[in-house]
């Protein structure tokens, strides 16, 4: 029988994948880069923009900041970096900032990491897809108006993408991502060339001037100093993902560490190299970029209808051959394709971070199951969800999401640097061979510098942030450190519960067992229900229905002594017309009398074959077994009747979703089947 549903699954996610085949999603350094690199290489389409946007709030006196501020940014990327190789090395299982911070300064602080993280992911999807719709309008004006859907439709893309696999979407991935490096590295050296040699192109707004904001072209002293920190925080856009590697080191190809080691310091040197380039080339085409388009001064027409184009855009106009060449929407495309990939960096390091919580407990376990293609399929969901509401709440823009963002990344980089250095305190306290010792002394170094660096730019990043937007952020964190320690003890208390104390005590009988038929009407699926019960063997065994309409009561006692039914016919009285509350005051009171007996009721249900059959049987009979449940002694079981609208197992069947994992038989091989109840 045609299956809709499982063949547009398998049109999009491919065919399921054996629990065996898992080494074969292992990641060269060639996919790891693009994979787990995309959010760093790709925040440098933006990070630039951020500086300038801050700056430009005083009008453009204080644009001179921005190659200090621009200065600032690289040497911090280059402390975070050679730290979290540091990271990779030390603990290549994967855990990244959260293993680190768990096992060097407790289950707190890594909850407190992990928090923050998760956090991020999301903002890193919501930022790296409204900032790649703001490319493609810079390039399609006319696309201004469908924003929100253009990102709520790339969300889905990168969805489906992730959960075909890791190895899939790193191929797909791979090509953008590397012609996004090519094509910024050429209009760097395009640019450098042009400025060498006498030229001096100017970009499309540096005819316009800028209006100051509130009066801050007269800032001086702190609130100059509370400016440039302030572009500094936005400028640290731009070492978001970098801890992504560290996280995903379990789906590099063997040697682990190394190979995640060398991708790092390969994306570290191109994000550096390409970031100082844009800010560069926008330093030396007096790039004006705003948060208001009606702040530039010389704007003819409706500043309101004037759609601003990106740095990226402006830059390549001026350097590529104007804003209808070639290159130009080459350069557009590319930019705008490898940040909506950029998220992926976020889809693979959520999932992950995800599944080590759910192992140990602090998330849903089913974070933790691999879905048909080996991906955490329901981390994968669970992040393009949130995210997708994040576009859409906020309109896909990018100016009021990016000051939700970067806070958790400070707080898992400070962190982490923190219990780096505690790692390497342990190990010099145990270790006498000088080589390792010297190793240990200069990571340790490192990492304190990094530690250190990072906790300046985290109290920068909260006073500059904190009020436009960034409490936010703080508050989803905390709420979600709330809920997981809450997971945790729910999962601890159960397992305490079910804890075997003494098997003697666990395993005592019940002195006898009490089945329970409940029946409506006499009909195929009553006598199925009753045979099944027989089979059972219970010691003593009754029907029992509800009077709620005294001809059909009457007529159901007939037709039992019509047929000679040999089990008994209990009738409980419902002047109320309710049929829950009589069964379950009657089956209580049982065994309320008799305590030490068990209780077997035994129900019988319609299967259907359309979800709208659902609807129109089987609601008494869920009721039932949702009340029943809750009382102690009780066992409920269904005693299902096949209508002619369900699949039968008469016919040919397909592999259910995940059979292959489970490793199951295909259906008419000469594995035997399970018979169908």
């Amino acid at each position: 029988m045609f299956n809709l549903p499982q063949a547009l699954k398998r049109l999009v996610i491919g065919r399921a994948m054996r629990s065996e085949e898992l080494g074969e999603t292992l990641l060269p350094k060639r996919l790891a880069l693009p994979i787990f690199a995309s959010d760093p290489l790709s925040s440098v389409a933006y990070a630039t923009g951020e500086i300038l946007l801050v700056l430009t709030l005083g009008g453009t006196a204080f644009l001179y900041l921005t190659p200090w501020i621009g200065a600032a940014v690289i040497a911090l990327m280059a402390v975070v970096v050679l730290s979290y190789r540091q990271v990779v090395h030390a603990y290549p299982s994967g855990g990244g900032s959260y293993e680190v911070v768990s096992t060097n300064l407790g289950a707190s602080a890594g909850l407190v990491v992990a928090a923050s993280l998760l956090v991020d992911y999301v903002m890193t999807v919501a930022v790296s897809v409204a900032s790649g719709v703001d490319n493609i309008i810079s390039a399609f004006n006319g696309l201004a108006d469908y924003r929100v859907a253009l990102a709520l439709g790339f969300v889905v893309l990168l969805t489906a993408m992730n959960l075909r696999g890791v190895r899939e979407s790193g191929r797909a991935f791979a090509a953008p991502t590397y012609l996004f490096i090519g094509g910024i590295l050429l209009m760097v050296a395009t640019g450098a060339v042009r400025v060498v040699f006498g030229d001096d192109p100017q970009s499309p707004s540096a005819a316009f001037g800028v209006s100051a904001q509130d009066g801050k072209d007269t800032l001086a002293g702190f609130g100059l100093l509370m400016l440039g920190l302030r572009a500094f925080a936005s400028g640290c856009t731009a070492l978001t993902g970098v801890e992504a590697i560290s996280n995903g080191v379990p789906a590099f190809r063997p040697p682990k560490s190394r190979n995640a080691a060398t991708t790092m310091a390969v994306m570290g040197l191109t994000a550096v190299v390409m970031f100082a380039g844009v800010t560069a080339l926008a330093m030396t085409a007096h790039v004006h970029y705003v948060d208001d388009a009606c702040r530039l001064v010389g704007l003819s027409g409706d500043c309101h209808g004037y759609t601003q184009q990106t740095v990226i855009a402006q830059l390549a106009s001026t350097f590529l051959g104007g804003d209808h060449s070639v290159p130009f929407y080459f350069i557009q495309a590319v930019t705008a394709l490898v940040l909506v990939l950029a998220a992926n960096t976020a889809f693979n390091g959520f999932p992950l971070l995800a599944s080590i919580l759910a192992e140990h407990r602090y998330l849903p376990r089913q974070m933790h199951t691999r879905g048909d293609r080996l991906a955490f399929s329901n981390g994968i969901i669970a992040l393009a969800v949130v995210a997708g509401a994040l576009l859409w709440f906020y309109d896909a823009n990018v100016t009021s999401l990016i000051h939700l963002y970067i806070l958790g990344v400070f707080t898992s980089f400070t962190l982490s640097q923190i219990g780096m250095v505690r790692h390497w305190n342990g190990i010099l306290r145990t270790e006498t061979a000088p080589a390792v010792r010297g190793a240990a002394q200069r990571s340790r170094v490192i990492n304190g510098v990094g530690a250190v660096t990072t906790a300046l730019v985290l109290v920068i990043v909260l006073i500059t942030k904190f009020t436009q937007g960034a409490w936010l952020a703080v508050v989803a964190a905390v709420l979600l450190w709330l809920m997981m320690r809450g997971i945790r003890r729910h999962y601890d208390a159960v397992s305490d519960e079910l804890a075997i104390v003494d098997p003697r005590e666990e395993t005592v009988r019940p002195s006898k067992v009490h089945g329970i038929v409940l029946v409506s009407k006499l009909h195929k699926a009553t006598l199925r229900a009753l045979g099944y019960a027989q089979a059972f063997r219970p010691d003593s065994l009754e029907a029992v229905t509800v009077s709620v309409e005294r001809d059909a009561t009457r007529e159901l006692a007939a037709r039992w002594e019509e047929f000679e039914v040999a089990v008994p016919l209990k009738v409980l009285d419902s002047p109320y017309r309710e049929i829950t509350k009589p069964v379950v005051h009657y089956v209580r009171e049982y065994r309320r009398g008799n305590p030490r007996d068990a209780v077997a009721v035994f129900i019988p249900e319609y299967v259907v074959g359309h979800w709208w059959e659902q609807l129109l049987h089987n609601q008494s009979a869920l009721w039932l077994k949702s009340r029943l449940l809750f009382t102690p002694g009780v066992m409920v079981i269904s005693v299902p009747w096949q209508l002619s609208s369900a699949p039968r197992a008469d016919h040919p069947a397909r592999r259910a979703p995940g059979a292959v994992r489970r490793g199951e038989p295909t259906p008419g091989s000469d594995v035997p089947q399970p018979e169908r109840i």
